[in-house]
C-alpha cells in the first residue's frame, strides 16, 4: 500500500489552543514528507477554525463530541495518510535540533518492531526525565514504574531497548500495526488505553522500543499528582477494566479483590482525612460503573 506521506503527526486538542499552537510551531521538518493532523475534541470554543486559519498546512478535524484520548486519536488515524503515525500530546514540544529520523530508523531496522517511543523529559527547570521506558505492570496491583522518572538526564538512559508499553504522550506506530492490531481501545476514554493498546500490538506479533536519540519535552504540570474527581473516577474504573481485558482468570479475581478490597478502602480513608468527599464519591462511582460494565 502506498502512502502520501512518510509520517503523520496526530495530536488531540481539547481546550488547549495555546499548547497546540506551541507544538505545531516546534515540529521539525527534515527530509521526510510530513503531515500534521489536529483533532479538536469538542473544545468549548471552535478552536479548530482558529488552528486552520493560523496553520493552513495543518489538517484539522473537529469532533462535535468529546471522544476521549483513544477516540480522538482514532479519528485522526482515519484521515491521516502517513506510513508512520506519530501520536503526540498537544502539551509537548520538540526541542531545537530534534528530528524524527531516529524513530523512523528504529522502526525500519526490524519488521517485528511495531512502535517506538522517544525519551520524554519535563519541560520545566533542567528538564528532568519523565520517561525512559516502563517496568512491567504487576498482574495484581496493576502498578508499574516509569524508568528514570524525575531524574536529571546525565545520559544514563541513552541506550535503546525493548519496552513493555508505549507512552501515550509520544509514540510512533507503523500503519500496518494499526491495521493488524486494531485501533486504540475507546472503552477507557481516559487513562490506561495506551497500556492496553501496547498489549494488543504485542499480541499482533510486534515489539515496542524506546529510542532515546529523539527527545521531546512535556509540559505536564508538577501538580498532576493532585487528584481531581475526573482522574479519580477513570483511574479507579479503568484499573479494573484493564484487569478484565488483560489478566488471566485466577489472577484476575485476586486483582479484583486487591483493588476493591484493599486499595479502594485505603484511598477512601485517605480522601476522608483530606476532607475530599468529591474524591470519595468519584472512586465509588468508578467501581460501580465498572460493575455495571
Amino acid at each position: 500500500m502506498s502512502h502520501r506521506y512518510d509520517v503523520s503527526i496526530i495530536t488531540v486538542n481539547y481546550n488547549g489552543l495555546k499548547d497546540t499552537c506551541d507544538l505545531i510551531n516546534s515540529i521539525p521538518y527534515d527530509e521526510y514528507s510530513l503531515e500534521i493532523v489536529v483533532v479538536d475534541n469538542a473544545s468549548n470554543n471552535d478552536e479548530a477554525s482558529i488552528i486552520s486559519a493560523q496553520f493552513p498546512q495543518v489538517t484539522v478535524v473537529r469532533s462535535n463530541k468529546n471522544l476521549g484520548f483513544a477516540g480522538g486519536n482514532n479519528l485522526g488515524i482515519k484521515v491521516a495518510q502517513g506510513k508512520y503515525l506519530f501520536f503526540i500530546n498537544n502539551d509537548t514540544v520538540f526541542p531545537n535540533g530534534t528530528n524524527l529520523r531516529p524513530l523512523i530508523r528504529r522502526l525500519e531496522s526490524n519488521d517485528g518492531i511495531g512502535a517506538v517511543c522517544p525519551k520524554i523529559r519535563f519541560e520545566w527547570d533542567n528538564h528532568p526525565i519523565q520517561f525512559a521506558g516502563y517496568t512491567v505492570l504487576s498482574d495484581i496491583t496493576i502498578r508499574n514504574r516509569s524508568i528514570g522518572y524525575n531524574e536529571e538526564d546525565k545520559g544514563q538512559y541513552d541506550a535503546p531497548h525493548p519496552i513493555p508499553y508505549a507512552h501515550g504522550a509520544a509514540m510512533m506506530v507503523k500503519r500496518e500495526v494499526v491495521e493488524k492490531a486494531g485501533p486504540m481501545p475507546e472503552c477507557y476514554f481516559l487513562y490506561y488505553e495506551e497500556l492496553d493498546w501496547s498489549l494488543m500490538i504485542q499480541r499482533a506479533g510486534y515489539t515496542i522500543w524506546y529510542e532515546p536519540a529523539c527527545t521531546i519535552f512535556h509540559k505536564e504540570s508538577r501538580a498532576t499528582g493532585i487528584n481531581s474527581p475526573l482522574k479519580t473516577f477513570y483511574t479507579t474504573r479503568n484499573r479494573l477494566l484493564f484487569v478484565k481485558r488483560n489478566v488471566k482468570s485466577t489472577i484476575k479475581y485476586i486483582s479484583y479483590c486487591y483493588l476493591i478490597g484493599i486499595v479502594y478502602p485505603k484511598d477512601t480513608i485517605k480522601y476522608l482525612l483530606k476532607r475530599r468527599i468529591d474524591l470519595v464519591c468519584a472512586a465509588q462511582k468508578g467501581i460501580s460503573d465498572f460493575l455495571k460494565m
